[in-house]
């Protein structure tokens, strides 16, 4: 299935219901005073953070949600009841904002915690409420207010503990699946993960931690060229980069350095947190490079981008070097609680 990560809503709340104007009408009591009662409440609108979805390639069907309106007030001081509420699940790590204005109205990151995104409409009063010691016999009352409503952009932002972040074909695909159970799209030409792959990393009982592949990014992704840049935001909510790099690029013109400092400079571009969020460098495809220039190659690299953090040299097409990593990220991720 493709995956959906964005949706267009339409969303509607109930209206109160109005509020009449009644007399009491029974045998031998001519002169009954009012007895008209309240309307209803108007239905409200809720999203509720679910695990068993992970996409919102629901709402390509269903696109418009509507609450029920609240029932008028009745005779003898009944008031109307109250229009139903209506649920709307979505994955954990959905954002809503409205279309118009872009004011974001609901962050889904827990489950089971509804969230208000369209109030009803306020019941309208009953002529008993109008009743007062000059006034013994009021022919007056009140409609109900209307409900709130908006046209609403759901955006899923991937829930990740770890993000890959790199240029097309530097084997971030290859990486995730040497790690995890996922299995994206690998072959040798660019672009070859089209949409968001999220892989559980398991390097012991009871102890994992999530990690999310994304398209990768090419010179001018923060102008919108590429794909990569369409995802980025769900690089945003994980806890730690691993900036792959291919140490032997054979597409690219470029150098391992020139290509590490575009991605670098597209990532500032696009946003300035996402910049500052912890990195670590991964120098991929050291298979292919003979056994005495490894060393040597990764060094140049680090210092061509005048890099002091963690480095790490893997090929993950054969899994060298790769579980020492994952093992770094899990102690990591256990004792930095500022991450």
């Amino acid at each position: 299935m493709k995956f959906i990560d964005e949706a267009k809503i339409f969303v509607k709340a109930g209206d109160g219901g109005n509020g009449i104007v009644s007399f009491r009408r029974e045998k031998y009591i001519p002169m009954g005073g009012p007895d008209g009662g309240d309307g209803g409440d108007g239905g409200s609108l809720y999203v509720i953070g679910s695990t068993d979805l992970n996409t919102l390639s629901d709402f390509r069907h269903t696109r418009r949600f509507v609450a029920q309106r609240g029932a008028n007030g009745q005779s003898k001081n009944c008031t109307g009841s109250k229009g139903e509420d209506v649920i709307i699940e979505v994955p954990l790590g959905t954002s809503i904002t409205t279309l118009d204005q872009g004011e974001v109205i609901a962050d889904v990151a827990n489950a089971d915690e509804p969230i208000l995104i369209a109030r009803g409409g306020f019941h309208g009063l009953g002529n008993t409420r109008y009743k007062s010691s000059t006034n013994r016999a009021p022919r007056q009352c009140s409609k109900g207010s209307t409900g709130e409503q908006f046209d609403l952009k759901l955006e899923l932002k991937l829930i990740a503990d770890v993000g890959l972040l790199g240029m097309p074909n530097a084997g971030k695909s290859t990486f995730i699946r040497s790690v995890s159970a996922a299995r994206p799209k690998v072959a040798d030409y660019p672009f070859t993960t089209l949409h968001p792959n999220l892989g559980v990393v398991s390097v012991g009982t009871h102890r994992s931690f999530v990690i999310a592949d994304i398209p990768g990014l090419i010179e001018g992704a923060a102008d919108g060229v590429g794909l990569g840049i369409q995802f980025l935001k769900h690089l945003q909510r994980t806890r730690l980069l691993l900036h792959i790099i291919d140490v032997l690029p054979e597409e690219s013109a470029d150098s391992p350095v020139e290509s590490a400092q575009k991605i670098l400079r597209e990532l500032k571009r696009y946003d300035e947190s996402l910049y500052q969020k912890p990195r670590w460098l991964v120098l991929n495809k050291t298979d292919l490079l003979a056994e005495e220039e490894v060393q040597a190659i990764c060094a140049e690299i680090t210092r061509g981008l005048d890099w002091n953090g963690p480095v790490y040299n893997i090929s993950a097409i054969n899994g060298v070097g790769v579980e020492l990593l994952c093992q770094d990220i899990m102690s990591l991720l256990e004792t930095d609680e500022s991450l």
